[in-house]
């Protein structure tokens, strides 16, 4: 199908808006996942062209998926990833631990970004950043797209491990998101430790309810957060 290839057009804005030298596209993977972490990619890319084919990861194809993030490894200026585990989801909540995730692929950069381009429409990083969200961030900026595709390749590859140890779950193909092998898993086994348990698809296993995790309310926020749970973009 044909899309418009990323650009450099929000990074240009924002350095002649601010003066921000360095600037790095966010973009995560994961959260709508049943199990598995979630993981941000923080990627400094310049205003390079950038190689044939970007875009968003899940506009790609496995294979070229792989080609062109092995391509990007050497491409970026720099990029690092940050993930926050199933334990930590359940504890903080997603809002929380995708800004832990990102915080820690942000702190883990060689450089410290003066600016960060952030996917999507809401804000989940904060201050002390200085971030501009871009809805589809992922299909129309280089350093997000770039995130974009790196953050799922890594996080593929984890489930894929992940899985050889509990192969009836088939996170090699689901990547930990819900499919018919996963539920039939989770329905005759219940949840591994790698699974999300506070997540809402407990409320479906009768056998396997009482294992489901709350979390206390903090600063007036909603229990249970349910932001991402029912997610299928694998």
């Amino acid at each position: 199908m044909p899309y418009e290839a990323p650009t450099h057009t929000v990074e240009r804005s924002i350095r002649a808006k601010t003066g921000a030298k360095i600037v790095a596209g966010i973009d995560e993977v994961g959260r709508g996942a049943w199990a598995g972490p979630v993981t941000v990619c923080a990627a400094i890319t310049g205003l390079r062209r950038p190689p044939e084919g970007l875009t968003d990861s899940k506009l790609l194809t496995v294979k070229r998926r792989d080609a062109l993030a092995r391509e990007l490894g050497d491409w970026v200026t720099a990029h690092a990833l940050g993930h926050a585990s199933p334990q930590e989801i359940d504890d903080l909540g997603m809002t929380a631990a995708l800004r832990l995730a990102a915080v820690r692929a942000l702190e883990a950069l060689p450089v410290r970004p003066d600016a960060v381009i952030l996917d999507g429409k809401h804000d989940y990083l904060g201050a002390p950043w200085q971030v501009r969200t871009v809805i589809k961030g992922d299909q129309s900026c280089v350093a997000v797209a770039a995130a974009s595709v790196l953050a799922k390749v890594e996080r593929d590859a984890m489930m894929a491990e992940l899985g050889a140890s509990c192969a009836d779950f088939g996170f090699d193909a689901n990547a930990g998101y819900p499919s018919p092998v996963h539920k039939a898993a989770l329905e005759e086994r219940g949840p591994t430790e790698h699974h999300r348990l506070s997540w809402s698809y407990l409320d479906a296993l009768p056998k396997w309810r009482h294992l489901k995790k709350s979390r206390a309310p903090v600063l007036g926020v909603p229990v249970p957060e349910i932001e991402g749970q029912l997610g299928f973009d694998f």
